[in-house]
């Protein structure tokens, strides 16, 4: 019987069209599936499922037809108890460290994947105030240590729970902790930074019955207006969260300091203790609006405090606008030349005026201390209503003058 190549053969095929064929065949079915084929990349988590385990190397399927491989270091890293319970057919996470070596193998990491996802995970725990349910592994002298998937937190002192740290006893940290290695704990993520692999958690705030009991209770003592002494237990973006007896009130960004900071972790630090003034209580909805900048000294009152109205001013211009100019007085105190104050003519925009740069004297006609404005004026520096001001400026600069030479003698 002729098999199917001597059929072609018989029909006329010679062997180099039937090779040409088969190359045809096989171009058309990678242009077919290649577009689908959805092929491994760098820094990429997936899940794949374990094809077989050998000593020094697990092959895991990932779906692409292929097998990636963890091996040398990456195998070393997985514990040894995780390790032992992996099986042949189990599903887990992957992180691709290399979609191709040398060797043309696909280089696969289970401990890194497995970070990944926790942090991702401790992110999301973050955002909802989720509790998470887990049990103390360690301590060290500031708390314990609380296993968070395949992250390792950390929890204060001051974030354990109140009944927890009633059993306390002993100086040393052995003495206070080690009975309590293997007991569950209930914890709220409070703090997480990837780049420091820092991950803090609270026991006190995972108690919401408590929680929420004190915090009625204190919404209820609470007065606006009124200081107090808090404890930072939280940062985010958007400020920082202060505990009060038992009550979380928010710090906003704009509250934390007179200087323009991106983030409350550049002046804050969760467990610090800080001063608070109340400004706004919302019993309905149970929040507390606290600030630290209304506390400290404004530095801009402090800098605007030697300048008066009626003043004449050395300045430098920054920036003009349709609006007007700005001048800078001295470094972080800058005043607004409005349009219509700086020329006697009506001009379209300040740059037929005025030049970035450019020195020039100016009138001060206005200072705002609570919204931080100065108002200059150009077209009044020669004006007469402030003559005799003018006169008395001079009179103190010559008087300062002759008695400078005084001065000197008598030292």
């Amino acid at each position: 019987m002729m098999d199917q190549n001597d059929a072609q053969l018989e029909q006329g095929a010679t062997p180099e069209n039937h090779q040409v064929d088969n190359q045809n065949d096989m171009a058309s079915l990678l242009e077919q599936e290649g577009p689908g084929i959805d092929f491994p990349k760098a820094g990429e988590i997936r899940t794949g499922m374990i094809a077989s385990i050998t000593p020094g190397q697990i092959l895991v399927s990932v779906g692409t037809k292929s097998e990636g491989v963890i091996t040398g270091k990456e195998y070393e890293l997985i514990p040894a108890d995780e390790l032992s319970e992996l099986k042949v057919g189990q599903e887990i996470p992957v992180f691709v460290v290399n979609p191709e070596d040398q060797n043309g193998n696909l280089v696969l990491s289970y401990v890194r994947a497995r970070e990944e996802v926790s942090w991702t995970r401790t992110e999301e725990l973050l955002a909802s105030k989720e509790v998470y349910h887990s049990s103390i592994v360690g301590y060290n002298k500031g708390g314990l240590i609380v296993p968070v998937g395949g992250l390792r937190g950390f929890v204060p002192s001051s974030q354990i729970s109140l009944s927890r740290r009633a059993s306390l006893s002993g100086e040393t940290p052995d003495q206070r902790w080690s009975k309590m290695i293997g007991q569950e704990i209930d914890v709220i993520v409070i703090e997480v930074d990837r780049e420091r692999r820092r991950l803090i958690l609270s026991e006190r705030a995972a108690s919401t019955e408590t929680r929420e009991s004190l915090k009625e209770r204190v919404i209820d003592e609470l007065k606006e207006g009124e200081i107090r002494t808090g404890r930072v237990t939280s940062l985010a973006d958007f400020g920082a969260f202060v505990n009060i007896n038992g009550a979380d009130g928010l710090v906003h960004l704009s509250e934390i300091s007179w200087d323009r900071i991106q983030h409350p972790g550049e002046v804050l630090k969760v467990g610090q203790e800080v001063k608070v003034k109340v400004i706004s209580i919302d019993r309905e909805k149970k929040r507390i609006g606290l600030s630290i900048r209304q506390l400290l000294e404004d530095p801009w009152t402090q800098k605007s405090a030697k300048y008066a109205v009626g003043q004449l001013v050395e300045a430098s211009i920054t920036r003009l606008t349709k609006f007007g100019a700005f001048a800078r007085l001295e470094d972080d105190l800058e005043g607004l030349i409005h349009i219509s104050e700086i020329s006697e003519k009506r001009i379209e925009h300040p740059k037929e005026v005025l030049h970035e740069g450019e020195a020039v004297t100016l009138r001060i006609i206005k200072i705002d201390p609570e919204n931080h404005r100065i108002g200059l004026s150009l077209r009044r520096v020669e004006s007469m209503a402030y003559a005799d001001m003018d006169w008395q400026s001079l009179d103190d600069i010559l008087n300062n003058e002759e008695e400078k030479p005084t001065d000197e003698a008598e030292a």
